[in-house]
């Protein structure tokens, strides 16, 4: 079966790697001239192509953003540079002889369903290299060019912007400080990149205002005891938790958590009252805001020639530059129009991956998704289920239930695509329910009884890719001691000075099972005595 596979970021690498391990054909088309996507940082902006800052730093740790059956370096820091992640990639590509099957500096022009679609389920795919076209034909494709496609500039939500004297750029155009030494800037949407880019431009700038309209609370990378944040948070048993407590209570335990920080109601951040919030990351940003290099104000209501005038009735001015950190916009431009006009966003696709309608799933769509985990763990998830279903190991349920299943998800009102952008899925929930499917959803409670330490690593400890790889189709030999090493791994590039007493802090699996303890015996207890209007774990 000859697939083609669009793109060769993270996702386009882990759909090839699954194709051949499924004997399946496939063939890569990649317009640039490297892998990497957006993780293959550049200077120029001329090409369009999107790609990260020079700064930026990886929100999710190593051994949780790694692929499955292919960990990080052991001497890789656990949170990694853009060059960091691309090397790791280019090793991937090596160790699975992947690069073979990409075909560099080919467009995608366009992707339509073969006249006998119905029967076949075959594509017709046109590229383009060097100015030759090449018309191919294809049993099925797997787009995975990701949700970092077009930026999102939202103009028309500011009036008065087209009067604007100074600059305006959105966030994909920036690159580094040099050309904002002494300005005063204006940096508009409080994600990810909006609180990265104030922090670094709050060091040469002459000001920084940060505008925003929601509700954001502010994690660090590095959590209790100085480990990786996510390698401590992202546990099945912290999942069921969520899933068991009422959620007026599992948001007011958070908020606790967070504030415990620092009070992000003091600094205008986030109310523990408000039910709608997002979630950043950035150790920096509260002392920038506790040393005024960075000055938080709200909602842009107008632009004058030089000035913003805010929500609240204040006004900044002699503004210099105006940074739109407002996200992006996905679109498929090559894919036939019957098929692009149903795809609204992930919710539009079953399991956010196959359009629904089609009469035969030969059309998977990877990595059009926003996790609370790594996005690289979610793809190759989806990458293996997909190439099951091409091979015919895994079956679809028929068109009907599956429409069935987007419409009950959809949500009744439109969102713009920054909100879009928001609608994050509970990584553990999402990666498990993707590999139910596949077949390689780990059994807990039969590995809790055989094999009771790995059992116990698992539940409470991180939920690591490598969970995935310990049974069903494409199992690895060494999932398990991958499971029992992770933190050895993750404290490994640490061990740069010895003391007398570090080697307690090799132990640091054992202190988060030890702080765990309580909160599974709580967990126990409501389980036996159900309060009303709980969920209970069935």
């Amino acid at each position: 079966m000859r697939v083609a596979v669009v793109g060769a970021g993270v996702s386009g690498l882990a759909a090839t790697k699954c194709c051949l391990d499924e004997g399946l054909e496939p063939t890569c088309f990649e317009q640039s001239q490297d892998i990497g996507g957006v993780w293959r940082y550049t200077d120029s902006t001329d090409t369009r192509r999107i790609t990260v800052y020079r700064s930026v730093i990886s929100n999710t740790s190593k051994e949780m953003s790694c692929f499955s059956d292919f960990p990080f370096p052991e001497d890789f820091p656990n949170y990694l540079s853009h060059s960091l992640v691309l090397e790791y990639l280019r090793m991937y590509a090596r160790h699975f002889d992947l690069l073979r099957h990409i075909h560099f500096q080919t467009t995608v022009l366009s992707v339509r369903k073969r006249p006998d679609f119905s029967a076949s389920g075959q594509w017709e795919v046109v590229t383009e290299t060097h100015g030759v076209r090449e018309s191919h034909v294809f049993d099925a494709v797997m787009i995975c060019t990701g949700h970092y496609q077009e930026p999102y500039l939202p103009l028309a939500s500011f009036p008065g912007i087209e009067s604007f004297k100074g600059q305006y750029l959105h966030s994909w155009e920036y690159r580094d400080v040099q050309a904002f030494r002494g300005k005063r800037i204006l940096v508009l949407g409080i994600g990810n990149t909006g609180g990265d880019l104030s922090v670094e431009l709050s060091r040469v700038a002459a000001k920084v205002f940060l505008s925003t309209r929601s509700h954001t609370w502010v994690v660090s990378r590095v959590s209790d005891h100085g480990f990786p944040l996510d390698m401590v948070g992202t546990t099945r048993f912290n999942s069921l938790l969520d899933w068991l407590l009422p959620s007026a209570l599992t948001r007011r335990i958070k908020f606790r958590k967070f504030n415990s920080w620092f009070n992000h109601t003091i600094y205008g951040l986030a109310s523990s009252k408000s039910s709608k919030f997002k979630l950043i990351i950035n150790e920096e940003l509260p002392f920038c805001l506790l040393s005024g290099t960075v000055v938080l104000k709200p909602n842009v209501k107008e632009f004058t020639e030089s000035s913003a005038v805010f929500e609240d009735g204040t006004t900044e001015g002699n503004i210099d530059v105006v940074l739109f950190a407002t996200g992006y916009k996905f679109s498929f431009p090559f894919l036939e129009e019957s098929v692009r006009g149903t795809i609204h966003d992930n919710r539009s696709l079953y399991k956010c991956i196959f359009p629904p309608q089609l009469e035969q799933p030969t059309l998977a769509i990877i990595g059009l998704i926003q996790l609370t985990g790594s996005i690289m763990v979610g793809s190759e998830m989806q990458a293996r289920w997909v190439t099951g279903v091409f091979a015919g190991w895994n079956k679809l349920p028929p068109p009907s239930r599956m429409m069935a299943e987007v419409l009950k998800r959809k949500p009744a009102v439109k969102r713009n695509p920054s909100e879009r952008e928001n609608l994050k899925m509970s990584f553990v929930s999402y990666v498990d329910e993707i590999a139910a499917c596949a077949g390689v959803k780990p059994g807990v409670l039969r590995l809790l009884l055989t094999d009771p330490q790995l059992g116990l690593a698992i539940f409470f400890g991180p939920c690591s890719p490598y969970q995935y790889r310990l049974e069903g189709r494409g199992s690895w030999r060494g999932a398990r001691a991958a499971i029992l090493t992770q933190w050895q791994r993750a404290l490994r590039p640490l061990r740069t000075r010895r003391l007398p007493d570090s080697s307690s802090s090799s132990r640091g699996w054992g202190w988060v099972l030890l702080l765990a303890l309580p909160a599974a015996l709580t967990a126990a207890w409501l389980c036996k005595h159900p309060q009303p209007g709980w969920r209970l774990w069935v």
